[in-house]
């Protein structure tokens, strides 16, 4: 799957099925993790069987896992050069449109 060309629905699907994935490598149960992570079974189910579920659910499926050290490239902050700065304090500046022209009469 390519992530960029994917829907929204499509991701969340293989979040989901990820999710799956690492639950069954650590041989537990749906309703295991769903105590590890304190949430219902039926939460765990949902996120598995199409990624519906809160963002909050994901996060405490992923965080009981112990698989939440894959977000720090998520959640750090991109590296940016001082030239790619100034590019971007310069384009953050107040722009102004050109007047219009008044017509001349003839």
């Amino acid at each position: 799957m390519i992530i960029e060309l994917s829907t929204c629905a499509e991701i969340c699907s293989l979040l989901g099925e990820r999710v799956r994935r690492l639950r069954l490598v650590q041989n537990l149960t749906q309703a295991e993790l769903a105590g590890r992570a304190g949430i219902s079974f039926g939460a765990v189910r949902k996120l598995e069987n199409g990624g519906q579920s809160t963002l909050a659910t994901f996060v405490k499926c992923v965080q009981a896992l112990g698989a939440s050290g894959d977000f720090e490239h998520l959640l750090s902050p991109p590296g940016t050069s001082i030239a790619q700065m100034e590019r971007n304090a310069y384009a953050a500046g107040r722009k102004r449109a050109r007047r219009a022209v008044a017509a001349t009469k003839q």
